[in-house]
């Protein structure tokens, strides 16, 4: 089970957003960079960046600091938020990223999906966020009117090598995962699945764990207000 602590960056700080509200979001002083740090002197070795200005422009704004987290620190890094094209893909490649989050562009565009996994093989990861089993895109707010499960199996076969699934009503809450709808998931998806949602305490890693063909879990607002201890977390980390 990988660990991926969380950053989603916004106007260059850390924040994070209470079910994808940007009305509801908490700023931490600390900056992405040192954050990421901090993870990486625990012992993590792959980390989640979100580029939240990304996600609202449909362009790529915080490379900057994520070429910076990457050459400076090592880590293994999946990032989304705005990378809608070919030429954002290869810069996030070009600076070293493990793996290229798609989301809206994706689900806009099927045919990007499946040119990017030709394009860029084993780098490509789809990013699921769904509410009420519904997808939503454009930094979630539009939803698509596309069910999630109809929508992974159209597009199962075209060589994505991760998918990301988040549940937007559990994003930010700490109310636990919605495992149910991710066990779906994970069932039908032909890649390994990453757990994103609501994570709120070591149980829900260990919960995470009895779950087939589940990658890793994503841990972010509970880390940043200290109801995960990251000693604790490490060690789930493998």
């Amino acid at each position: 089970m990988k660990i991926f602590p969380a950053i989603d960056i916004k106007d260059k700080k850390c924040v994070r957003l209470v079910k994808g509200n940007f009305d509801n979001k908490t700023e931490y002083e600390i900056p992405p960079l040192d954050q990421a740090a901090k993870y990486k002197d625990h012992g993590f070795k792959n980390l989640h960046i979100v580029d939240l200005d990304g996600a609202l422009s449909g362009e790529i704004v915080n490379l900057g600091i994520v070429k910076e987290i990457v050459s400076k620190l090592d880590l293994k890094i999946e990032i989304g938020g705005g990378i809608r094209n070919f030429e954002s893909i290869q810069k996030y490649t070009d600076v070293g990223v493990e793996k290229i989050i798609l989301g809206s562009a994706a689900i806009k565009d099927k045919n990007f999906l499946k040119q990017a996994c030709k394009k860029f093989p084993n780098k490509i990861a789809l990013g699921l966020d769904a509410k009420d089993g519904y997808l939503s895109v454009s930094g979630w707010k539009e939803n698509s009117n596309q069910l999630t499960l109809d929508f992974l199996r159209e597009v199962n076969d075209y060589g994505v090598s991760r998918l990301i699934y988040t549940d937007i009503n559990r994003d930010g809450t700490k109310q636990s995962p919605n495992f149910e709808e991710t066990a779906k998931v994970a069932e039908i998806s032909n890649c390994p699945v990453i757990i994103s949602g609501g994570v709120s305490s070591i149980n829900d890693i260990k919960k995470a764990k009895g779950l087939k063909n589940i990658e890793g879990i994503i841990v972010g607002k509970a880390i940043y207000d200290g109801d995960i201890d990251l000693k604790e977390l490490v060690k789930e980390d493998a």
